[in-house]
Order: C-alpha cells, then structure tokens, then sequence
C-alpha cells in the first residue's frame, strides 16, 4: 500500500482495526508513525515543512542534520519525543539512541516525556512492546525496550559521556536538542566551551555511521548552529541545514494550518509583546544584545584588497595594545593593521588587514614583533604605527626608540575603552571599515560582543587605529592624547 500523507477516512478505518497494517505503515514512515501514535499532539493540519523535516530524519543518508525552527514549530516534539521511539521500532532499527541537551533537568524531561508516552499509549505499547527504566554507570537515566535489545538514554553538556555503550553498541543516533541559550552563548569562552563538547564529546561517542541531528536556535553569530551551518554551505562538513521561520520571505506564514493569514501571525506576535523576542524565536533573527555598541549588520566586507598603486592609496597603520602581565588569566597583546585610501571626495575608506596579533608575548618578543610589522607590512610605504602608552606601555616605544625606530607614534588615552570603541561605530556603519571575508573572525566577536567577552584586547587596538587615522590622516611621530 502508498504511504500517502493525506486524510483518507477509509484508510484510517483499515488502519483502526487492522493491526498488521498499522504497525507496517508506522515502521516505515515517520510521519504515519506520528499520526497514528502521537496524533493528539497534531492539533493542525500539518504543514509542509513539517513533511520535510520527517523526511530528512528519515534519510538514511542524511547523516548529520540541522534543524532550526520557530517556537511552537512542533519541531522538539517531532525530533526529540517521536523520533528517537520510531528510531528503535521502526524501520531504522536504532539500538542506541542519546538524546542530549544543556542542563540535567531538561535532559530527564525529554526522558520523561518518552516514558509517559509509552505508559499512557495502550496503542504503541500494544503494537511494540514493554519497556523498563534503569540507571546507568553514566549517571544518566535511561529507558530500556528489551523486545528490541535498545535502550534511550539522555546526557546533559556538563557530563563526561566518553565510552558510552548499550552492550556492543555505540549510540547510532544522537540528537542534540538546545544545548545552547542566551547565558551560555554570550561570551566567546561559553561558545567555545560548547562546540569543544560537541566535537570532542558528543560526535566522538557514536560510530561511523551514527547519525546527527541537532535542533534549536539561532542565538549568535557564533553559536554552534551557525559553526555547523557555515561548514555544512562551504561543503567541509556534510549535512543538511534548514530554517523555517514563522513567515517566508515574502510574508506568507509557513503553517497556514495554525496560521492561515497575516492577521493570525500579528496576533500571535501581539501575545510574545516583546520584539526582540519575536525576531529570535520565531523570525530566526539574530538579535542584538540589550547594550550592545556594535551590530553585526555594521561589519561591512572586503573580497579583495585594493592594490597599493592605485592614486586612491595614503598609507599602512598598524596599532599596539600592549598586555602588562604574562598570567593564564591576563590580557593579551594585540595589534591590528589596515591599508587607508581616500576618493576624489577625500572620504577615507579603511581595510583592515587579516594579519592579526592576539597573543600572549613576553616584552623582547613584542619588541621583535612590532619591528617586524615595520619592516615587512608594507615595504616601500608609509606606515604609521601606534602604541597605547599609559604607565608601564611606555617602555616599549622607548625601547624601540633606542634600538633606531623613532618614527613610533605614543598615545597616551583618557578615555575609557567603551567610548574610544563608540567613536568608531559611525565610521562602521556607513562602511567606511571593511574587514576581509576571513581572517578577522577573532576581532569581529570581540567589537560585536564587546562588553560581555571576556578578552576585548583587539577590540582595544581597532579602537586606537581608527581614532588615531581620524585624528590625523597624516600624523606625525609624537605623543597624542586621546580625550572625549
């Protein structure tokens, strides 16, 4: 028989009383897997993306998926509740699946939601068969179905899950559902603390054919989803990536079952009463942060570098923020360079280079570093170089002065760092500063997020180049003091 997705009563009737029907039809589609034992959750019509979203989890040879939908999708219910049962009794044959998510709490409730899906379906235990509960060596719970030798287990990001087993079987299918939020992601330490986890952690513990589906949000430019999403379009992760916001491009709503016009989508917009949040969950909208100084859609880029011979060229600059202390938790040097043109209009365009410095350095290696940016920035050209030199900072242009570069410009600041940066934004937003496509990813988290990462230190040394190219297009070597 076709597994047709559309209403037919005299099929449903045939399916009502013949149980070998029932349990074909389920075991080899998701979707009529859903319908049948999960149907009082199908309060709508279903949409059409829905019908993607059950096809790509049953694909076989999509091995790793991304899922980002709106609140109220009917996407976690789908994935994390259906999924993982029809996983193990149908027609992918699961033996062990690990659905994993941020806090312990969130994970035992994905598992409690299971459980009382197969206590309170007399149908699905019926047609499939008992199931045990049992606490693991993993400190996990997990939900065993021995008719089928499988078991669900569930694990949260701050447990070890290396080596986990359901006898001789690794977990071959994992599904990673909001392991990020807004608290977590906000910092460039809490965005890397997650995708090492994923990496290191949560791909490593399935096999070569373990299958991937990660479900959630888009919460910042950085999160896990975006780093998937970035290398499944450049093709150096396979997968398969889809978004679906409560709206298309042209405004039409994507579950006219729910929402069938505009008007329905303004009043469920009206109940969320705050915009930000509507653009988050539900646009899929990266939101800027309460405070934040700079947007993301103020990062303008450059494909190519203008050539240096063009009438349109002034000069290099490259500016210093020099760390003090060399500990695990200190600051770090940072230098950052551009290329500065102007049009037949005298507007100044300024490119930021990709040859970042953000490191951790000793005082002789910082000497030997800023000597090597003079020398082979830009060969044959003017190049402007600026130090902060506040209290202990004023040692490295002294030091460089007697070892023969004297053309050092020393810049004392008074102002504090938000306000050197907030004199940049305008220059940002108009496009005057263009960052290359790649190779600033480092310094761009650090302005878009500055205030909440915990290192702004490039940050700092953007903000000293672009105050100190406007301040004097063409400076001369001395002290300049930076006041606001």
């Amino acid at each position: 028989m076709k597994l047709n997705q559309t209403y037919d009563p005299r099929l449903w009737e045939q399916i009502r009383i013949n149980k070998e029907l029932r349990v074909k039809l389920a075991s080899e589609s998701l979707y009529w897997f859903f319908h049948l034992y999960f149907g009082e959750n199908a309060n709508y019509p279903t949409a059409e993306f829905q019908k993607e979203i059950y096809a790509i989890l049953e694909d076989p040879n999509a091995k790793h998926v991304v899922i980002v939908a709106f609140r109220g999708s009917g996407k976690s219910t789908i994935a994390t509740l259906a999924y993982p049962i029809w996983a193990i009794l149908g027609k992918p044959a699961n033996k062990f699946v690990l659905i994993l998510s941020q806090t312990q709490s969130l994970a035992r409730s994905h598992l409690q939601n299971i459980k009382r899906a197969f206590e309170g379906n007399e149908l699905l235990r019926n047609d499939f068969g008992p199931i045990n509960e049992m606490s693991d060596e993993w400190g996990s719970t997990s939900l065993v179905i021995p008719k089928y030798n499988a078991r669900i287990s569930t694990a949260s990001t701050d447990q070890s899950i290396r080596g986990i087993r359901h006898g001789a079987h690794r977990p071959d299918l994992i599904i990673a559902d909001d392991v990020e939020d807004i608290s977590s992601v906000q910092t460039q330490e809490g965005r890397d603390r997650t995708y090492e986890w994923f990496v290191s952690e949560a791909i490593p513990v399935g096999d070569k054919e373990t299958k991937i589906v990660n479900i959630g949000n888009l919460l910042h430019e950085d999160s896990l989803l975006m780093r998937l999403r970035e290398k499944m379009e450049s093709k150096t992760l396979p997968g398969v990536y889809r978004e679906y916001p409560i709206i298309d491009k042209n405004n039409i709503p994507l579950w006219p079952g729910k929402y069938p016009t505009t008007e329905d989508i303004e009043e469920q917009k009206r109940k969320i009463m705050d915009e930000r949040a509507w653009l988050r969950e539900y646009c899929l909208k990266i939101v800027a942060a309460d405070g934040q100084l700079i947007k993301p859609e103020w990062i303008h880029t450059y494909f190519k570098l203008p050539e240096t011979s063009e009438d349109s060229f002034s000069h290099a600059a490259f500016a210093v923020d020099l760390a003090i202390t060399q500990g695990l938790n200190s600051d770090y040097t940072a230098i950052v360079s551009a290329h500065i043109f102007h049009d037949a209009n005298d507007k100044i365009t300024i490119y930021i280079l990709p040859n970042l410095i953000n490191e951790r350095v000793d005082f002789p290696t910082m000497v030997e570093t800023v000597k090597m940016f003079k020398r082979t920035l830009l060969p044959s050209h003017r190049v402007e170089t600026y130090v902060e030199s506040n209290g202990f900072q004023v040692s490295l242009v002294q030091q460089l002065n007697n070892e023969g570069y004297d053309d050092i410009n020393s810049v004392k600041v008074s102002a504090n760092k938000r306000i050197r940066l907030q004199n940049t934004t305008h220059l940002l937003k108009n496009g005057s500063i263009l960052f290359p496509q790649h190779g600033c990813e480092q310094l761009i988290t650090q302005l878009v997020g500055f205030g909440k990462e915990k290192h702004d230190d490039l940050a700092d040394a953007f903000s000293l180049l672009v105050n100190q190219i406007m301040v004097n297009e063409k400076p001369t070597p001395g002290i300049f003091v930076i006041e606001y």
